[in-house]
């Protein structure tokens, strides 16, 4: 299942630099650019509180938005954004102009499901996930909102690599190293196969 999308407000910027994007800031406004698919890059300012808003509600860069800019609404993923190195607000962000067919890569969340139903953990093993997120191609209309990885049938010892995981339709994992391992159940301090039998 993908994000919801969503729709922000924003005015074409008709300055850019620091000078300009200072003023920006002090009128509750959030400067950002949009850019690709062919076409000029736009300047814009968008409304901080939604903007942060937006932000903070997690999946930022996984999910796809439509910025309106007066009578256009351009469909587009947040690519980069800045946060300001001590009040750690919002201070810019960088949009991707996205059609049906654009491919992105992102990095998406994993997530340990039928937990309950594990002998490893039943039996008092830990559940050790290496790589939290896993970095994905995909249509950027349909980025999954996160990589559900079954841990039912794992025991202790037992460990889920890349080349297991079964991803959505669409979706292919960037791969870096070979055959990498996602999470594992290991086991607790002390524990030996023999006492636990």
């Amino acid at each position: 299942m993908s994000r919801q999308s969503y729709e922000i407000v924003a005015e074409v910027r008709d300055r850019v630099g620091k000078g300009a994007a200072r003023a920006l800031r002090l009128q509750a406004r959030v400067p950002a650019v949009i850019y690709g698919d062919k076409k000029p890059p736009l300047a814009i300012a968008l409304p901080y509180k939604e903007a942060d808003k937006r932000l903070r509600a997690g999946g930022f860069l996984t999910t796809v938005a439509t910025v309106v800019v007066g009578d256009e609404k351009i469909r587009v993923i947040p690519k980069d954004y800045h946060l300001h190195p001590v009040k750690d607000t919002l201070t810019h962000v960088d949009f991707l102009r996205i059609s049906d067919e654009t491919i992105v890569t992102v990095f998406v969340p994993v997530h340990a499901v039928n937990q309950a139903q594990s002998a490893g953990l039943k039996r008092g093993g830990a559940l050790s996930i290496v790589h939290h997120e896993i970095e994905c191609q995909c249509r950027a209309d349909a980025i999954p909102e996160s990589i559900d990885v079954d841990v039912a049938e794992l025991d202790i010892g037992d460990s889920v690599h890349i080349e297991g995981v079964k991803l959505p339709a669409g979706v292919k994992p960037v791969i870096h190293e070979k055959n990498y391992t996602v999470l594992s159940i290991t086991a607790p301090v002390g524990f030996s196969e023999a006492a636990s039998a």
